[in-house]
């Protein structure tokens, strides 16, 4: 049997779980699937999740506490769009937030037209605004962000400190981003994640941003299996992945190997120790 045709074996320490999220369905997207047009409109600037987007997003959240991922994730990094925001908010966040609550507020009240209650941040891992993951951007409005001070105060439990400029710097309103420019943005943001500690992470991002990364992605593998890795998610899919550091990028180390040995003593695997007693017998 060949060993190597449909298994691999790699170091734990070499390995991260990244659960891939999209984020549920924004106003955009209802006017998008209509027409492709739509989403040049400015009337989606930086587009809010919609009601069913919100059902979505319970339902998102219902589903990773059942089967436990709410419980395993380290941290939750989201792009700094408002759907995204609230998606990963609404998913991995804290229960509803009032004021004689311990802790801070994730998200606030009625952000972006919801109704939605504002979220605390107890009991939830950290979240991390990373521009990186933003959706291709360019063009469509809906795709633009608000200044970082604007989102401080929507979400005051989200970080942002790794986003440089206060402005939108990435957006341009008459070029589209190159789709083999966004790939090589989702690699950077894959290696940058090597970078993180943390062997759990939540990453809530967007469509064409998941697709042009994973597509890199698979080749070796079953079409089957390429496939789950590589085809559009829907609105609020979650797939969950593990990514493998063949390269040393990053410098973790494992906390489960152990080195043996210890107390030192005398040792050979029972096979070098038959060749060499069968070596001394034919020298006597």
């Amino acid at each position: 049997m060949d060993a190597t045709a449909g298994q691999t074996l790699y170091p734990l320490h070499r390995c991260k779980t990244i659960h891939l999220v999209r984020h549920a369905q924004g106003v955009h997207n209802v006017e998008g699937e209509k027409n492709h047009d739509a989403y040049k409109s400015y009337d989606f600037f930086d587009a809010h999740l919609t009601p069913l987007g919100w059902e979505q997003v319970g339902n998102l959240r219902n589903h990773v506490k059942a089967c436990g991922l709410s419980r395993r994730v380290e941290l939750v990094i989201v792009s700094p769009l408002l759907r995204t925001m609230q998606t990963a908010v609404g998913v991995f966040g804290g229960e509803a937030f009032n004021n004689g609550t311990n802790g801070r507020p994730l998200m606030m009240e009625n952000v972006g037209q919801s109704s939605h209650p504002a979220v605390s941040n107890l009991n939830c891992p950290p979240f991390i605004a990373v521009e990186l993951c933003r959706e291709q951007t360019g063009v469509h409005p809906c795709d633009k962000r608000r200044t970082i001070s604007e989102y401080r105060n929507m979400f005051p439990g989200i970080g942002f400190q790794l986003i440089e400029s206060d402005e939108d710097m990435l957006w341009i309103p008459d070029v589209r981003e190159k789709t083999e420019d966004v790939a090589a943005r989702g690699l950077k943001f894959l290696e940058w994640l090597w970078t993180r500690k943390e062997k759990e992470i939540a990453v809530v991002t967007h469509s064409s941003f998941l697709f042009n990364t994973l597509r890199s992605f698979g080749h070796d593998c079953h079409p089957n299996v390429k496939s789950e890795i590589c085809t559009h998610f829907a609105n609020c899919e979650l797939r969950s992945v593990v990514i493998v550091d063949k390269g040393m990028i990053g410098l973790n180390e494992s906390s489960t190997n152990y080195p043996g040995k210890i107390p030192h003593g005398p040792d050979l695997p029972s096979e070098t120790a038959d060749n060499k007693l069968s070596g001394q017998a034919l020298t006597k």
